[in-house]
C-alpha cells in the first residue's frame, strides 16, 4: 500500500512552552502567565503557546493516516532540542520529508521509521518533535495498509502479544495540585499527582516542609475522599531537582534522610520521587541517581527514585539503565525522536529489571497520546502517562478511551 500524498498542518498542543531555567531562578507567576525576561535560546517570552504540527498521509486506497509532530513543554533544557515552532519546521518537512515520503510502500513500518531516524539536513539529524510525528503517522499508515490495530503493528514487528488488560495511568496536576488531586481520586487514577514541584521557596519550602507537608496532606485526601477502601494508588511526585538544591546534589544521605520522611508521610502509599536533583550534566546526572540509589537502597527506605532531566534519548535510557541510575526511567517520548525508540527503551528497561514509566509531555496532542497508548499496551510499560495539558479531565479521558477500545477490540477478536 503506497503513500501517494502528504499535507502538513499547524496546530495547538495541550499545554504551553515554559522556559524552565528562568522559573527555576525565581520567575512570578502572573495568571496563567509569568513576569520576566526569557533565558533560554529560542524563546521571546517565559510562557508561549504550544505548537504541534500535523503530517497527514494519503495511501493510494484513500485512505488517511496522521500523526502530530510535537515538543516537551520545557523544550530547550535538560540536554533537549530546541523551541520547535511550526513556522520554521513546516518548510524543513515539506522540502526534506515529504518528498521521501510519497511513494514509499506503507506495509513495514519499523524500516521506513529506521530509515527516518538515520535522514539528516545539512549534516544534522531531524528535531526530535519532526521525527515524532512522522513515524507516529508511519504506524498509522501500515496499520491501515493492514486492516490491524497500531499494537498490532507494534507487537508483531518486535515479536510482542497484545494483552487486553489495562496500564496503569499516571496523571498530573499542574500548579492546581489540590483541586486536581480530587478529580483524580474521583476518577479512580492509578498513579498521581505529578504536582510540578519546581521552585525551592514556593513549592519544596527551604527546609523541603512544604513538600513534607503536601504528601502529608494527599495521603489524608486519598483515605477521605476514595469510596473504595481498597483504591491505593502510588504517589508519584515531580520534584525538579529542587531536594538537591536544598540537600546538596551530591549529599546522598542528607537527600536520604529527607526521602525518609516522606515516605513516612505518604505511608500506606507507594512513594515516587522523580528528579530529586538536576545537576546540569548528562554525566553527573546519571552518577549523582545512581549515588542516591545506592543509599536509599542500602537504607531500605521505600521510596523509588524516577531519572528524567538529561535522560533523553535512547542511548541515555540505556546509559541509565545499564548504571541503575535510579528505579524507574522516565521514558519522556517526544524527546526520543522517532516511536521505535520509545519501543526499544520499555523493552530494554524490562530486561535490565528497571521500571519504565512510559511519560511525554503535558505540551504533546491527543493524536500523539492515542498513539503512546498503542507503544505501551505492545509493550507493557509499569506505568503511561495521562496527556496532553494538565487539566486531569481530558488527558484522562484521551488516554484511557484509547486504551479501552483497545481492550475491547482485542477481546472481540479484532481483526475480524
Amino acid at each position: 500500500m503506497k503513500i501517494v500524498k502528504a499535507v502538513c498542518s499547524a496546530g495547538r498542543t495541550g499545554f504551553f512552552f515554559d522556559d524552565q531555567r528562568a522559573i527555576k531562578k525565581g520567575a512570578k507567576a502572573d495568571g496563567a502567565s509569568y513576569s520576566g525576561d526569557p533565558v533560554t535560546p529560542g524563546f521571546k517570552a517565559i510562557r508561549q503557546a504550544g505548537e504541534a504540527i500535523s503530517v497527514i498521509l494519503v495511501l493510494e486506497d484513500g485512505q488517511v493516516a496522521y500523526g502530530d509532530c510535537a515538543a516537551v513543554q520545557y523544550s530547550g533544557a535538560g540536554g533537549r532540542d530546541p523551541l520547535f515552532l511550526a513556522r520554521d519546521f513546516i518548510p524543513v518537512i515539506e522540502k526534506h520529508i515529504i518528498p521521501w515520503l510519497v511513494g514509499k510502500n506503507a506495509d513495514n513500518f519499523t524500516s521506513l521509521a529506521k530509515e527516518l531516524e538515520l535522514m539528516t539536513v545539512d549534516s544534522k539529524r531531524l528535531h526530535t518533535a519532526i521525527r515524532y510525528g512522522v513515524s507516529q503517522a508511519l504506524l498509522d499508515a501500515a496499520a491501515k495498509a493492514g486492516k490491524k490495530l497500531m499494537c498490532q503493528v507494534v507487537a508483531s514487528e518486535y515479536g510482542l502479544k497484545v494483552i487486553p488488560e489495562g496500564i496503569p495511568i499516571f496523571t498530573q496536576s499542574g500548579d492546581a495540585r489540590y483541586d486536581n488531586v480530587d478529580k483524580m481520586i474521583i476518577k479512580g487514577a492509578q498513579v498521581l499527582p505529578h504536582g510540578l514541584i519546581n521552585n525551592v521557596k514556593t513549592k519544596l519550602g527551604e527546609k523541603g516542609e512544604l513538600l513534607l507537608e503536601y504528601v502529608g496532606w494527599l495521603r489524608d485526601r486519598i483515605s477521605s475522599l476514595r469510596s473504595d477502601k481498597t483504591y491505593a494508588p502510588v504517589l508519584h511526585l515531580d520534584v525538579y531537582g529542587t531536594i538537591g538544591q536544598v540537600f546538596g546534589n551530591n549529599n546522598y544521605q542528607a537527600m536520604a534522610d529527607y526521602l525518609e520522611r516522606l515516605s513516612d508521610a505518604a505511608r500506606p502509599f507507594k512513594l515516587r520521587i522523580e528528579g530529586p536533583m538536576d545537576v546540569e550534566d548528562r554525566e553527573k546526572q546519571m552518577l549523582a541517581l545512581a549515588g542516591l540509589t545506592k543509599v536509599v537502597d542500602d537504607r531500605k527506605i521505600p521510596v523509588e527514585i524516577v531519572a528524567d532531566e538529561w535522560c533523553n534519548t535512547l542511548e541515555d535510557i540505556r546509559y541509565f539503565a545499564d548504571n541503575k541510575a535510579g528505579h524507574m526511567v522516565q521514558i519522556k517520548t517526544p524527546d526520543l525522536g522517532g516511536i521505535g525508540n520509545i519501543v526499544e527503551a520499555v523493552l530494554y528497561c524490562k530486561e535490565k529489571g528497571i521500571g519504565a514509566y512510559q511519560g511525554g509531555t503535558c505540551n504533546e496532542t491527543d493524536r500523539s497520546a492515542q498513539v503512546c497508548v498503542h507503544l505501551a499496551m505492545a509493550t507493557r510499560p509499569v506505568q503511561i502517562l495521562a496527556k496532553p495539558g494538565m487539566g486531569v479531565d481530558e488527558g484522562y479521558m484521551i488516554v484511557y478511551n484509547e486504551m479501552q477500545r483497545i481492550i475491547g477490540l482485542i477481546n472481540a477478536g479484532y481483526p475480524f
